[in-house]
């Protein structure tokens, strides 16, 4: 594995690779691997004959006060992971390289970004499709690959290609979860022991909205009230940032679950935001 550093490194060796006929696929990271990200990584390796991840703490998607200065970094054993995982190329620019000081340039969606995750962080999405429209300009990748859990990043970025008319596949892959059932992230390792616990009473709560629809449940309204009451119940600790049932493409608001409908929610555990969803099944 190859590790590179400047946008024009990684822009020569792939533009090397599309000459010599091979396909190339892309995993754009924040690093602190888990298991989630080595899902993606083997993934994509097994789609493309090349495979880049890239290693990336984008400031541009950080608004002021959230946890820039204290995102996890782990850069040795991260690097050893992608390599594990076939990487062929570990791309790992600094700030600096990727913006310029007078950078002026953004690329937005700005009907989809500013739903769900959007509403509590309003430059957020602007910042995630910058930085993964150079990933795609840079590595020419016929393929990305992204994780469910953030399942508004991935639409956004399936619209802004479909928009742009880029020549690259998106593909996602299942939510990774502990054991017990919590999704897996990054900031985990911030929790308490009491907000851990009560943590996974996040996804018990969507499941609970999946099993009224499964006794004939269809009123969306109704199906997060009910989800409502059970974290009221058992998630004490938690602060609600947004719970909503939304079309799985669009992220248009659903006020029937008739078809697969996406039910999202970010909360609050102490300064820990953790997001999760489940897709509605009728």
């Amino acid at each position: 594995m190859e590790i590179l550093t400047t946008p024009q490194e990684l822009r020569e060796q792939c533009l090397d690779w599309r000459v010599a006929g091979l396909t190339v696929a892309l995993v754009p990271t924040m690093g602190c691997y888990h298991l989630g990200h080595q899902s993606l990584m083997r993934h994509a390796g097994e789609l493309a004959r090349r495979l880049v991840v890239s290693l990336f703490v984008n400031p541009a998607q950080f608004g002021p006060g959230e946890d820039l200065d204290i995102y996890p970094k782990n850069v040795e054993r991260d690097t050893a992971i992608a390599e594990a995982c076939g990487a062929d190329v570990l791309f790992t620019p600094s700030p600096d390289v990727m913006y310029a000081p007078d950078h002026a340039t953004w690329v937005d969606v700005p009907e989809m970004a500013k739903k769900l995750c959007g509403q509590s962080r309003p430059a957020h999405f602007r910042g995630v499709c910058t930085v993964v429209l150079k990933l795609f300009l840079l590595s020419q990748a016929d393929v990305a690959v992204f994780g469910n859990k953030d399942w508004q990043q991935q639409a956004i970025i399936r619209r802004m290609a479909r928009d742009l008319n880029m020549p690259i596949r998106i593909e996602t892959r299942p939510i990774a979860r502990e054991a017990d059932g919590l999704a897996l992230s990054s900031r985990n390792i911030f929790l308490a022991p009491e907000e851990r616990a009560q943590a996974l009473e996040i996804q018990r709560g969507l499941q609970h909205a999946q099993e009224l629809v499964n006794h004939g449940e269809k009123d969306a309204v109704l199906l997060q009230k009910a989800v409502l009451r059970c974290w009221t119940e058992r998630l004490p600790l938690g602060r609600l940032d947004y719970l909503v049932a939304v079309h799985p493409e669009t992220l248009e608001p659903v006020i029937c679950v008739e078809a697969p409908t996406l039910m999202a929610c970010a909360v609050y555990l102490g300064k820990v935001r953790l997001i999760d969803n489940i897709l509605l099944y009728p």
